[in-house]
This record gives structure tokens, sequence and C-alpha cells, in this order.
């Protein structure tokens, strides 16, 4: 049995968690930098939690800039064991509206400007992704959003661009009508792979935000009616998480998916061939195999 800490990575909008016990923003430092900011620690009802605002507090870096890798391995380190990705995101379906939550369970990945693994050369690894998040999160998810009365949509592909710029309209009628996408953000990837590497529990809530361009009845992207929508977002997510916490916190047993498994076989490189100082680097997130 493991002890649960429940960790928040916020996105746009959601900079801080209010209410927490024992609030205490701490400084966390990882072997592939520093996180986009310092976490949050503290606990509802008695379950540890940790949140990370994936932009800084300021929104201080673009989907770009993120330390993708240095934000897993900070809650890894910090003890976290199941990840909340909170996410502002376009909408590419009529039925999912702005201010509804998607329970995103697959990735398309557009992004070619981020460090997408903490494994390389000297320690090679291959996680499975065919299933990026986690189902028992999923289904905490969606039945914490429904008792707080949150419009919520369970299951949906999220397109994951580069940024920070919006899509063409081409690209959004591509995305939407030839590729069969539900959602689109820029944060989300790496993001899920890295948390799959770091053999922690991950989920999205994707927070619709808008329609993106393709929708003929609103035109382009509006960045005005989407900081309105964001202010609705952000307080439904907070409420959504405080609600969702007692289910997950306490002891809980593996993953029955075998997402805290994911390395078991995962390393290719033999271990006499291994750099040893990726190997030190990669005793944060991969201890347990390694």
């Amino acid at each position: 049995m493991t002890e649960a800490m429940i960790g928040v990575i916020g996105g746009s909008g959601v900079y801080q968690i209010d209410g927490l016990e024992g609030a205490e923003w701490r400084k966390v430092r990882t072997p592939w930098g520093d996180p986009s900011d310092e976490i949050l620690f503290g606990s509802f009802d008695g379950v540890p939690m940790a949140f990370l605002p994936r932009h800084g507090r300021g929104h201080m870096q673009s989907p770009s800039s993120i330390n993708y890798r240095a934000n897993i391995a900070a809650l890894k380190i910090a003890g976290v064991t199941d990840v909340i990705s909170v996410s502002a995101c376009g909408s590419f379906r009529e039925e999912l509206a702005p201010g509804d939550f998607v329970l995103v369970d697959q990735f398309i990945d557009r992004t070619f400007a981020r460090e997408k693994s903490f494994f390389g050369e000297g320690c090679v690894a291959h996680v499975s992704l065919a299933h990026p998040t986690c189902p028992r999160l999923g289904d905490a998810l969606e039945a914490a959003a429904k008792a707080e009365g949150i419009t919520v949509h369970r299951g949906g592909t999220y397109l994951a661009m580069e940024g920070p710029q919006f899509s063409t309209l081409a690209e959004s009628k591509l995305y939407r009508e030839v590729w069969g996408c539900d959602v689109i953000g820029m944060t989300n990837m790496p993001e899920a792979k890295l948390a799959r590497e770091a053999e922690l529990c991950y989920a999205t809530v994707a927070m619709v935000t808008d329609y993106d361009s393709w929708h003929p009845d609103h035109g382009e992207v509006d960045i005005s009616a989407i900081l309105a929508t964001l202010k609705a977002n952000t307080a439904n997510a907070a409420r959504l998480v405080k609600r969702v916490a007692p289910s997950l916190g306490g002891e809980r047993a593996p993953c029955p998916h075998g997402c805290d498994r994911a390395l078991d076989f995962a390393i290719m490189t033999a271990p006499d061939q291994r750099d040893m100082v990726l190997v030190d680097d990669l005793r944060a997130i991969a201890g347990r195999v390694l």
C-alpha cells in the first residue's frame, strides 16, 4: 500500500488553490533544473496535496519555455502519486461548449520544441503510451464533477500544438474534420509522456474556453472572451479538486492500470553500458527500477 499525495498542475488562469490546510510554498530542485514555480503544499480533509502553476504565478512561462521535465520531476520528488492536470483548451465539437470540462483520454502530439523524455543516450527506455491517462483518476474526476454540477464529458482526443500562436483556420479544420480531434491545447504534451516515465498516474481536465477558429458562428479566437470564460472555469476547477481529494486520499493499492509500474520492462540499455551520470539523475524519477 502507498500513501497517496495528489498533485495538481494548474494551467492558464489557475495559479493557486485557496483553502489548503497548512498551505506553504516551497522550492523543489531537480536534476533537470527548476520547475515553473515553487510548489504549494497543504491538504484537503487530511489528504496531502501539492500544487504547481504550470506557467508560474503571474504567467511567466509560455507553452514552449515551460520546463516540463523539471515540473514532473519536482512533483515526483515531492512524493506525489497522482497528477491532475488542469488545462485551458479550445473545442472542435459543438457539444463541447465553453465552460464545459472534458476528461481527455488520448493525445496527438504536434509539439516540436520541447524535451520529451527523461531518458536518452546512455540509458534508453521506451514506455507504453497507448492509454496515456489513468482511468482510475478519470472515474474519480467524473464523479466529482457531476457531484459539483459541472458539465463534464468523459473521453476525447487532445491535439497538442506548439504555440504560442493559436491555430490557423486551415489547421483547425484539419484537426477537427480529418484527424477527428475533440479539443486543442498547448501544454499537455510532453507532460503526459513524462508523467508516464515517472510512473505517475495522470489525468487531464480540459477546461473549454472557446471553439478555436473552425466555428462559423464564433469566428477567430477572441482572447477577451477566453479570459472571461477562464475566470468561471477557474472557480469550477477549485471546486472539483476539493471534491475529488477525499476519494483519492489515504492509502491505496497499486494502480490497477499499471501507471505506477510503467518502467518494469522499459529500460533497454544493459546495466554495464549505462551512463552513470545520467542514471544518477534518473534515480529522482526512476529509483524504483534503478
